[in-house]
């Protein structure tokens, strides 16, 4: 493809949430450390809420990441699809602990052995910590269930956490009156937001740098200012646009991604728009429409 054209060692804008391209800027930086010094408190259920696109998935595979390269210390579980029923997220979770279970064991025992496997890593002073990925997508009822597995605890400390990463529906899903003993038990929340301006191209840098490229950037000042228009600083969206457009760039023979690239790209992308070539900041147009207004006054009173 582009690679050796722009002398990149991997393609740097897949949309697999791959840690290794994790960036550690202002809203990431502080949604990990939280997450971080949340776990190492064991402070019980915590909600990470993001819009679709902004890194949710990344961010949770960089702290699974962390703490798996911590053994003598943490266990961790992790269910990514979690349209489950009260029994089917418990196998999950099961599954997850390297318990061996039948699919059809009865209800009563398959809490039985995850409370044992949970008391005998506790004994062990392991943590465990399960990451639940997309929660706003769980049934009500999963997630109450869920909010009864945690009740499993000994007299000095519960014998697991909960991270919930979810889009913003999971709001209204916690504010029923059936989920606020749910909700009452989330002790640290926090939103990602969108990347601006000069986030956004400092992620483009990033993620060129990580895959091997080290000369000049590689985007025009107005190409950046368009791909960020074009993506609302949505990193997903981001990347998309920017694999588009180095393609483009490639198939022109050209070294830098220009304006009409992105533009081109943003065309080729369902549901992404971009201001036309005559585009006008808002305040260029208003501040135009007194001028005229203007004109038009100080010429009708020269003609009467």
């Amino acid at each position: 493809m582009y690679l050796q054209h722009f002398g990149l060692r991997e393609l740097p804008f897949t949309l697999t949430p791959n840690a290794h391209f994790f960036l550690n800027m202002a809203s990431y930086h502080k949604a990990y450390n939280m997450l971080m010094v949340s776990l190492a408190n064991a402070e019980g259920f915590i909600k990470i809420v993001g819009e679709v696109g902004t890194g949710k998935t990344m961010l949770c595979r960089k702290v699974l990441n962390t703490l798996e390269e911590d053994k003598e210390s943490y266990i961790t579980a992790y269910i990514p699809n979690p349209v489950l029923s009260p029994k089917g997220l418990f196998l999950a979770f099961a599954e997850e602990l390297d318990l061996n279970v039948e699919q059809d064991i009865g209800y009563h025992r398959l809490l039985k052995a995850i409370t044992e496997k949970l008391v005998e890593y506790s004994a062990n002073s392991k943590q465990v910590v399960l990451f639940i990925d997309e929660a706003h997508a769980m049934p009500e009822q999963t997630l109450e269930a869920l909010r009864l597995l945690t009740n499993i605890e000994t007299e000095q400390a519960k014998l697991f956490q909960v991270v919930l990463f979810a889009q913003p529906e999971i709001d209204v899903a916690l504010a029923q009156p059936s989920l606020r003993q749910l909700r009452q038990r989330i002790t640290f929340s926090f939103t990602i937001e969108s990347l601006d301006r000069e986030g956004t191209e400092r992620y483009v840098v990033h993620r060129l740098a990580t895959a091997g490229y080290n000369g000049p950037f590689l985007f025009t000042r107005r190409a950046v200012d368009n791909l960020y228009r074009a993506s609302e600083g949505i990193p997903r969206v981001i990347n998309i646009l920017c694999h588009k457009a180095l393609m483009v760039a490639f198939g022109r023979g050209e070294r830098t991604v220009q304006i009409d690239h992105v533009r081109s790209a943003a065309d080729d992308t369902e549901g992404v728009e971009l201001p036309s070539n005559n585009y006008r900041p808002a305040f260029i147009a208003i501040a135009g429409i007194f001028v005229g207004a203007a004109l038009i006054f100080y010429v009708g009173r020269f003609y009467l």
